[in-house]
């Protein structure tokens, strides 16, 4: 059976891009990666509304790095958990999956392919202001040039920092959002609080808790690599008298 083993180079890669994006954060280049992550965020909210038989109304990035997603759902204590839940917790799954399939998977042009789409979907179809349709399409624009023109090099550095922004800004998220008390109070936790009466600390917990380990599920997979066991090779065999 085929082992698994720490890919030691992806780990180094991963953590140069994750600190790069730490040291970098105020750099207005990585301006749009940040709105991608916020994008990002409020797609997972979109989802969750999906997911309880809800409707999306209208998405929103805006330039101060703030979004708003808004949804018609059941009116049922899961549906309100699960779409307030759906910000934070998707956000992870997106960096998860971003990291799975950039390193494990090798996706490099379909990838960029995929976010295009993504961003076309989203800001035409639920963008109403000037500003979301109009980063939604920019960006899928320079995706698609991206992976038709980029050299193959150029696209896989690419989809990793994607990748690994994704991660920090999540992070940054959750820092920010649940765990700083003036900010909290107009959070996706304190709206859950008010429908549901559980305290918004315990909301910011949870989602803490599921976040964490669904980013560190996806980085254990991404990182890990099969290893070539033992082959014991074999001849022909000789039967039995």
């Amino acid at each position: 059976m085929a082992k698994t083993e720490l890919h030691v180079g992806r780990l180094a890669l991963l953590v140069g891009l994750c600190a790069l994006g730490v040291w970098g954060w105020d750099w207005a280049v990585l301006t749009p990666f940040k709105l991608l992550a916020v994008l990002g965020h409020e797609t997972g909210h979109a989802a969750a509304s999906w997911l309880v038989g809800g409707t999306v109304q209208h998405v929103t990035v805006r330039p101060g790095e703030s979004g708003e997603c808004l949804s018609m759902i059941p009116d049922s204590f899961f549906a309100r958990v699960l779409l307030s839940s759906g910000g934070y917790v998707g956000a992870a799954v997106i960096a998860a999956v971003l990291l799975f399939a950039t390193f494990r998977l090798g996706l490099m042009r379909s990838m960029l392919g995929l976010a295009c789409a993504w961003l076309l979907f989203m800001g035409l179809f639920f963008g109403r202001d000037l500003f979301t349709v109009g980063f939604s399409v920019g960006m899928a624009a320079l995706f698609a040039a991206g992976a038709k023109w980029l050299p193959t090099a150029a696209v896989g550095t690419l989809n990793l920092f994607i990748a690994s922004f994704q991660v920090v800004y999540s992070a940054y998220d959750l820092k920010s959002d649940l765990w700083d008390s003036t900010v909290r109070s107009r959070s996706d936790a304190a709206i859950l609080a008010a429908n549901t009466g559980i305290p918004a600390i315990l909301w910011a917990g949870l989602w803490t808790v599921l976040s964490v380990s669904v980013l560190a599920v996806g980085v254990y997979f991404a990182l890990k690599a099969p290893s070539a066991g033992r082959v014991t090779p074999s001849g022909p065999s000789r039967a039995a008298a």
